[in-house]
């Protein structure tokens, strides 16, 4: 099997459904890798997930670049897409340009994932331009959640609806191998994914997406600060660890551990 590229994710469009997940570490993106997921986003939800941000604001490019890396050591096939943390591209193009090239040349990322409708459809045009292909994110965005006043779905009436549709339209003539939409109605996605020719990728905006994309650690029961509505829990493991940590800690409390099989 080829490995995974931007063109490829752009081409699955109609022919399979394409299942993406977060990965933040080495050790979690060979898991990902090697169960055939496509496309492995380095999402800016690590702020969260990872270092213990209340939101996705704080964290810094350094911080963004040091996750990619260890996420593309890996990976053998699939597509590696860093998110672009708030701040590091809304400047000037210049800024958006050389940060974007920081995550391609110095974290060897397969693509950067931005943020914003038809406004960014020139700064798209320039790093595609340049050779860093994008990945198109519309609907919540969770970076302007300063601006928007907190998490909500967007596209609840027919003139939202349509503005999402025209931004989906100018990320797609701008360039992009394929968007992302989170939290809108299914109906809406659905129209857009009829009408776009790239992959739509949604997160909480119903089947009718090209594909699915979640946070890893929601999947596996691992972050319990909130559960959004359109989360499916496929493990427990939060519970699991924290079983095994009281176990070793009663173990090496009761002189159990290490045992004579643990001596040299």
């Amino acid at each position: 099997m080829t490995a995974w590229t931007a063109a490829k994710i752009r081409a699955a469009k109609g022919k399979e459904k394409l299942p993406c997940l977060t990965g933040f570490d080495f050790a979690s993106a060979r898991l990902l890798d090697e169960a055939g997921i496509p496309l492995i986003l380095v999402g800016d939800s690590l702020a969260m997930t990872v270092l213990g941000y209340p939101d996705t604001l704080p964290v810094t490019m350094d911080e963004m670049l040091h996750h990619t890396r260890a996420v593309v050591r890996g990976v053998k096939q699939a597509l590696v897409v860093a998110d672009m943390p708030f701040m590091s591209y809304q400047a000037s193009v210049d800024e958006a340009v050389a940060n974007a090239g920081r995550f391609v040349k110095d974290a060897r990322a397969g693509a950067v994932k931005i943020e914003g409708g038809a406004f960014r459809k020139p700064l798209i045009e320039t790093l595609v331009r340049n050779g860093i292909p994008v990945l198109g994110h519309i609907g919540l965005t969770p970076q302007s959640l300063r601006e928007i006043g907190g998490y909500k779905v967007e596209g609840r009436n027919a003139r939202a609806a349509e503005l999402l549709l025209e931004d989906a339209r100018a990320l797609e003539a701008a360039g992009v191998f394929a968007i992302v939409l989170e939290c809108m109605p299914s109906a809406v996605a659905t129209g857009i994914t009829a009408t776009v020719g790239v992959p739509t990728i949604g997160i909480g905006a119903g089947p009718g997406c090209d594909g699915q994309i979640l946070v890893s650690h929601d999947v596996l029961g691992l972050f319990s600060g909130f559960t959004p509505k359109f989360v499916k829990r496929y493990a427990e493991l939060g519970k699991g660890m924290a079983a095994a940590f009281a176990a070793y800690k009663q173990d090496v409390q009761g002189g159990a551990f290490p045992a004579a099989e643990h001596e040299y």
